[in-house]
């Protein structure tokens, strides 16, 4: 899979987009989809959100992706994220869906579920490219790291506008375990953590990251991002971190751009 240029950094082109394109974002508890105006980088219309079956088998997963591309009456390209390392359609690892995913050609079955092309990629490289593109880290040179706070902890990783993919830093090592058990969303929901007690395990984990990476610029997105106010104020990093602009969305945004910008072959 060649993934978009998501056109940042200052002077950098901004490929042609078309108009219209659409996007699923595969999520450990939700599947949710939309139509995509690829010129604002916004839904249009009101996204179609499904609980994520369990267990979370291929079979049922990619039949609940067809379901919300069908409810649009949509028939070309899709662009489809998946919670895990991504490459040339197969999927390499599960972290918070069932395991069965690993080693399983996801272009493949949704291809024979869903009318137009698909396209998939790591939901956190979606995520990334919508917000280089469109959102937080437009006209951003650098090396910006994107972090999705949900489930898991997703990363993407730029280096003036261009997409280091499959980046898994939610779990490197930090104090002896993965980052996203004492960081995500989840965690601090699961826990039930204070913002400020969630902020310094936060902290903790950004500190690793900045230790071995230096990046400019930290976005941080995932649904937590609505209530960046609550916490982000409370990180002592020296990286600026700012919010994701495109919040939850980012995602399907950023699928459906990847699916809307892949060559013709």
């Amino acid at each position: 899979m060649i993934l978009p240029q998501p056109g940042a950094g200052r002077g950098a082109a901004h490929y042609p987009v078309r108009v219209q394109g659409f996007g699923v974002d595969i999520g450990g508890s939700g599947i949710k989809g939309c139509l995509v105006d690829l010129e604002k980088g916004q839904l249009v219309g009101e996204r179609l959100r499904i609980e994520t079956p369990q267990p979370s088998l291929p079979g049922p997963v990619c039949e609940v992706v067809a379901q919300i591309v069908g409810s649009f009456d949509w028939s070309g390209r899709v662009g489809v994220t998946y919670p895990g390392v991504m490459k040339h359609g197969v999927a390499y690892t599960a972290a918070n869906v069932d395991k069965s995913w690993i080693g399983t050609d996801v272009d493949k079955v949704l291809d024979e579920l869903i009318p137009g092309t698909v396209e998939t990629l790591n939901d956190a490289d979606a995520a990334g490219i919508a917000e280089m593109r469109y959102g937080a880290g437009r006209d951003r040179d650098g090396v910006v790291l994107m972090l999705t706070f949900g489930t898991g902890i997703g990363s993407a990783l730029f280096t003036d506008g261009q997409l280091v993919p499959n980046t898994e830093f939610g779990h490197i090592q930090v104090d002896g375990e993965d980052g996203e058990h004492r960081a995500s969303a989840a965690a601090r929901e699961r826990e039930d953590l204070s913002y400020p007690q969630w902020a310094h395990r936060v902290d903790r984990y950004l500190d690793v990251l900045e230790a071995g990476l230096w990046p400019d610029l930290i976005i941080v997105g995932g649904g937590v991002s609505k209530k960046a106010h609550k916490w982000v104020p409370l990180l002592s990093t020296r990286t600026p971190i700012v919010p994701a602009q495109l919040q939850n969305d980012a995602g399907i945004v950023g699928a459906a751009l990847a699916a809307a910008e892949r060559p013709d072959h």
